[in-house]
């Protein structure tokens, strides 16, 4: 099927690769497959974009006189690829919102060059009390680097769309 630059697919013409609600149970873990390798001009760029003129990210020189030696990649860099490698096994299509984002901790430093991957683990899940079509979901991610280590563990609230139910034909 081919799609015009913007085009946005409806349901009808298939189904979005993210899970609905009634897909994920309390206790899974989601192995996200995409690796991400982090280079320093994405946390150059990022630093610029977000006006962060903190010189641990930017200043090789500043940095080298720190416990870390180097450059360190910016935290909130971080979070957000942990949180955008999951979009595709995950919620690409198939939430209303993030909620709110909690217990963030950065147990290890992230440097230019490392690979991050992610895992997920289903911590909560109910029904959405105003929205019926709706479920909100709490989420665990964990960032790990190249060697296992991790370097970034956050919670995060997700409202998932509840799965389409078919329409039933009436007889006349």
């Amino acid at each position: 099927m081919r799609y015009t630059a913007g085009a946005i697919p409806s349901r009808e013409e298939g189904p979005m690769p993210g899970k609905y609600y009634e897909d994920l149970e309390v206790g899974q873990r989601i192995k996200h497959t995409l690796g991400r390798t982090i280079t320093e001009a994405d946390n150059t760029l990022f630093c610029a974009l977000t006006m962060n003129t903190q010189p641990l990210h930017l200043n090789e020189d500043f940095a080298a006189t720190t416990p870390f030696g180097r450059r360190i990649v910016n935290g909130i860099f971080t979070m957000g690829l942990v949180v955008g490698l999951t979009v595709p096994e995950l919620t690409e299509g198939t939430i209303i919102a993030n909620l709110g984002y909690e217990r963030v901790v950065h147990p290890k430093p992230v440097f230019h060059g490392d690979t991050i991957y992610v895992e997920t683990e289903v911590l909560d899940k109910r029904p959405s009390k105003s929205r019926p079509e709706c479920g909100i979901v709490r989420l665990k991610h964990i960032g790990r680097n190249q060697h296992g280590e991790i370097v970034v563990e956050l919670e995060r609230t997700v409202m998932f769309k509840r799965r389409p139910t078919e329409p039933t034909e009436t007889g006349a």
